[in-house]
């Protein structure tokens, strides 16, 4: 689970960081500028890259964590080197996408929202990918897989596990 993935940073993400934020620190309203690059450089935001934004900004770690929590678009937890969405919108909804989710986390072990402690694939539920027409759809990465059922979930999956040299 995410929550026991140790944070690793490199002295690398640590520098490009710290040249983000002294790029920054003068500007008005330069935490969200700063958090967006932050996550574009670790792939989420630990508790421990936001202490080094808060000590870059010289603001406090609350304020970094309420605007982090705040905005959709930054994730506390790590994503999996394969990120699924499931869509939950209307469409998918009512053709079963709930009993796919439940599929996938049932086959990786984890909830929606976190990652394998492999690293491999991480699961979140999403709204609309606009393919209403393959209800209920499921992304991996970039491919889009439509009409499907519980019971095709785990041979895609079984797919990007072999690719990896895994067994999950």
């Amino acid at each position: 689970m995410a929550d026991n993935i140790p944070f690793q940073g490199t002295q690398e993400q640590e520098k490009k960081l710290l040249e983000v934020i002294a790029q920054n620190k003068d500007m008005q309203g330069a935490l969200l500028p700063v958090l967006h690059e932050a996550q574009e450089i670790y792939g989420y935001l630990p508790i421990e890259v936001q202490q080094m934004v808060a000590d870059g900004l010289g603001i406090s770690l609350s304020e970094v964590y309420g605007v982090a929590t705040f905005y959709s678009r930054f994730s506390l937890t790590p994503k999996g080197k394969h990120r699924i969405s499931v869509c939950l919108g209307t469409a998918c909804y009512v053709k079963g996408a709930d009993k796919v989710l439940a599929a996938v986390e049932k086959k990786l072990g984890i909830k929606s929202g976190e990652c394998t402690a492999d690293g491999l694939f991480s699961i979140d539920s999403c709204r609309c990918v606009g393919a209403c027409g393959l209800a209920p759809v499921m992304m991996v990465d970039e491919e889009v897989y439509g009409k499907l059922t519980p019971d095709l979930v785990g041979k895609i999956l079984d797919k990007y596990i072999k690719e990896e040299g895994g067994n999950q």
